[in-house]
């Protein structure tokens, strides 16, 4: 187990280092930031001493190493189109995305399982052939047209939720977060619902899937010999075998969710990471794009690294140890 950390860890280290290149040649190639810093009135001399106080008039090695060192310390320098410290303005996005994509996540997980489930245990009934057709819609349909949908439905026709912000939040140790009132809970149901429709239907399906593929498996066939109930062969066995899969999958999508948010938060005018994204895009904000690449890649090699610990509980049989044993 030692040595699949280490080489897992090693791999995750590989994976930053490249992104961190890609963010680093972001500021050789998109623009002068001491123009955007000084403006086009700024003199040669300014010019000059803000290049050596920025280190651009050193080689390319030295910079990049002295990118990677302050990315370590989550240290990206300042915003051009804002004058603040990225950190401060990441850290201040970062809990709405956080909360969007969690409570996305719940509900695609919540309901996509059990969906995916009845779908497999209850073929060619009229529920099962709804919720395929639910499915496929879910898989079709663009986020932006099912956010500007529900729109439409639940805030322009019925008035029942608004349509775009976060509503009031509470501060607890400087983390802000919607959960705890009504009316984060009332501007946070549309967006997670718009990002949570593709992930649902793509676990519903994959559950689908997977339980077809368990069911008709040996061991299932051995287990209703013994005479264990359709109970505990479908949630006792099946389902516990279909998870793999499910976890690989689940953990990928978990960070697609956080990645890209940013056509949700747009929609619905969400204040997280995506919309600050965006807003840095269109204004060449290159310190911004930087770190929102950065961390979006942190996020998903953690997820990769838990995803990976996770099947050593679902599924001992997958432990290096006992490959090892068996060899």
């Amino acid at each position: 187990m030692l040595a699949f950390l280490v080489r897992r860890l090693l791999q995750a280290v590989i994976v930053m280092l490249a992104v961190a290149f890609i963010s680093f040649m972001l500021f050789q190639h998109v623009g002068d930031p001491v123009t955007h810093l000084l403006g086009q009135d700024a003199t040669p001399e300014q010019r000059t001493q803000l290049r050596a106080d920025l280190g651009l008039d050193r080689s390319v090695p030295w910079q990049f190493a002295r990118f990677v060192g302050n990315a370590v310390r989550g240290d990206f320098g300042l915003s051009l189109r804002q004058g603040r410290k990225v950190s401060t303005l990441i850290a201040e996005r970062l809990p709405a995305t956080l909360e969007l994509a969690i409570t996305a996540a719940v509900l695609a997980l919540g309901i996509g399982v059990p969906m995916g489930v009845i779908v497999a245990l209850r073929r060619g009934s009229v529920l099962s052939q709804l919720l395929m057709t639910v499915s496929l819609l879910g898989v079709s349909l663009p986020t932006f047209l099912i956010g500007i949908l529900l729109i439409l439905v639940f805030s322009v026709g019925l008035h029942w939720l608004p349509s775009f912000g976060r509503g009031e939040v509470l501060s607890i140790g400087g983390w802000t977060s919607g959960w705890f009132t009504v009316s984060g809970w009332q501007h946070l149901v549309l967006p997670s619902i718009t990002l949570a429709v593709f992930q649902l239907a793509l676990i519903m399906r994959l559950v689908r899937a997977e339980m077809l593929e368990v069911l008709r498996s040996d061991y299932i066939r051995f287990a209703r010999a013994r005479g264990l109930s359709d109970r505990a062969v479908h949630f006792g066995h099946a389902l516990k075998n279909t998870l793999v899969p499910v976890i690989t999958i689940t953990g990928l999508q978990l960070g697609s969710l956080i990645a890209f948010a940013i056509i949700t938060e747009t929609v619905f005018q969400w204040p997280g990471m995506g919309l600050l994204f965006i807003q840095a895009v269109s204004f060449a904000d290159v310190p911004v794009m930087a770190a929102y690449l950065c961390l979006v890649a942190l996020i998903f090699v953690a997820i990769n690294l838990a995803v990976d610990l996770l099947y050593f509980v679902v599924d001992p049989r997958l432990r290096p140890d006992r490959e090892v044993a068996h060899g």
